[in-house]
């Protein structure tokens, strides 16, 4: 996997952060964020065509693959959305990339919301695989979405109940959970699987998945309201998945429109890991839309 991408570990305040990145650091920076229970490989065969025109950078989130598992709080304040994006801009600072694209899937995509409203001077622009607002799918909870993303309200429930069941057999439930979500099917490469499977294996890294989900259903809604209505301003594209929930059981341009001011999007006929799946036209999409934001912006200037 990642042929010709560096591999190393970076000191984010008193994190660590794994990144894999690849092209020229002259390049714009592209910052690609994987989903659960995944890491960075998620984007081998989407990064390495990315590689001529950006700076790709692919990171595991806090709690994730090789980054830290820090512990956490009452307030699952260290799995909070807006802790995750300040990771996430030191990544980039840190590649040399004040601002850069953000390229993001599932929980990635989450942070990349946090992101583009708390550091709008640093994200120009960015691409969402498979989510609508978090705050908005809570909200707007049907019986159908809650029996198919049966996970989000399983893992929510309190230490620790979801861990210790999940830690009977890690492999297990993470085939179960992902393959459900890819129609039966399994998508990935070995390489990835192996990964994917190994890295989300540890206690420590069942309990930081889990607060993820218990931070975003509270205290990342917390901090959505605190907004006071405040929408990204960034140019947005989203891609949901065609045989998805965010198909079935939302309008996810609607929502969309709710949080964000210039958002384009469609579905693609792909499940829910569309960047495995069809790996070349999600990066086709990308680099058309984020070529497309430069050039206007070069021309505004």
């Amino acid at each position: 996997m990642f042929l010709d991408f560096e591999e190393l570990t970076l000191n984010v305040g008193e994190q660590k952060i794994f990144v894999r990145h690849g092209g020229d650091p002259g390049n714009p920076g592209l910052l690609l964020l994987h989903g659960y229970p995944q890491t960075s490989a998620m984007w081998h065969a989407v990064a390495p065509q990315l590689t001529d025109q950006f700076h790709v950078i692919c990171a595991d989130l806090r709690g994730y693959g090789r980054s830290s598992k820090p512990a956490s709080d009452d307030l699952h304040m260290p799995y909070s959305k807006r802790e995750m994006a300040k990771d996430m801009v030191s990544v980039m600072s840190q590649k040399g990339h004040k601002t850069f694209l953000v390229g993001a899937h599932d929980r990635g995509a989450r942070v990349t919301h946090r992101m583009a409203l708390d550091h709008p001077q640093n994200v120009q622009a960015m691409v969402l695989l498979d989510i609508a607002p978090t705050r908005e799918m809570y909200r707007d909870a049907s019986k159908e979405f809650a029996t198919a993303y049966w996970h989000w309200f399983f893992l929510i429930q309190k230490h620790p109940i979801p861990e210790q069941i999940i830690g009977n057999d890690p492999a297990q439930f993470w085939k179960l959970k992902c393959f459900n979500q890819a129609e039966g099917e399994n998508p990935f490469i070995a390489a990835a699987l192996d990964e994917y499977i190994a890295a989300f294996s540890t206690p420590e890294a069942l309990h930081a998945s889990c607060e993820d989900y218990r931070a975003a259903a509270t205290i990342d809604i917390e901090h959505d309201d605190q907004d006071d209505g405040r929408k990204v301003e960034q140019p947005l594209m989203v891609l949901w998945a065609k045989r998805g929930v965010i198909e079935t059981c939302f309008d996810a341009m609607a929502l969309w429109q709710e949080r964000a001011d210039r958002v384009e999007g469609e579905a693609v006929d792909a499940t829910h890991y569309m960047a495995e799946e069809i790996p070349e036209e999600i990066a086709s999409r990308m680099l058309a839309f984020f070529l497309r934001q430069i050039e206007q912006k070069d021309a505004a200037e």
